[in-house]
């Protein structure tokens, strides 16, 4: 079936955590995350995201980013980085009672020869300046090395208090 969505993981918190990964990426083919609902436990918290390989979170400085912000009170922002420890992917004042929604689509992962990268979509409520936000954009860690999954973490000591996560492969 062309273009099917066949779901491999998923994570359900109901409760603190402060990590979420998602892993099962085993072929060439491209894959997606979903998150749907999720809150954590501070304001002012931001939600990153790392490759993982054989399980593990990726935590070398090989993250690279270009985000168009946007913004619903006020002008639109070009977020960029390189070089980083992890990709920031948005939701930065998230808190309690107010939830992140977003999209990741996945490429390269499981080959070794080929950066990993990712196209996000994601949409929240910045309860930092009362507005809905998302980013849009692209991301790549500039490693060729098989990621077999994907690892969601916070700030220090912030946790996610709920959520749902899913991995999905696209089967052409």
């Amino acid at each position: 079936m062309a273009g099917a969505l066949i779901q491999v993981a998923t994570n359900t918190v109901s409760s603190a955590v402060a990590s979420v990964t998602l892993t099962g990426i085993s072929t060439n083919d491209s894959y997606m995350v979903t998150y749907n609902n999720v809150t954590m436990n501070t304001s002012g918290s931001g939600m990153y995201v790392r490759t993982t390989t054989s399980g593990s979170a990726d935590s070398d400085s090989e993250y690279d980013n270009a985000f168009k912000f946007f913004r619903s009170v006020n002008a639109f922002e070009n977020t960029t980085g390189q070089g980083n420890d992890k990709w920031g992917v948005g939701p930065q004042r998230v808190a309690s009672a107010v939830s992140a929604n977003g999209v990741l689509n996945l490429f390269n992962f499981n080959d070794s020869s080929e950066y990993s990268s990712m196209l996000v979509d994601n949409c929240f409520f910045w309860s930092g300046s009362n507005e809905f936000a998302g980013y849009v954009g692209a991301a790549t860690h500039s490693v060729a090395e098989s990621n077999d999954g994907i690892h969601f973490v916070s700030d220090s000591g912030r946790t996610f208090t709920a959520g749902t996560f899913t991995l999905f492969k696209i089967q052409s």
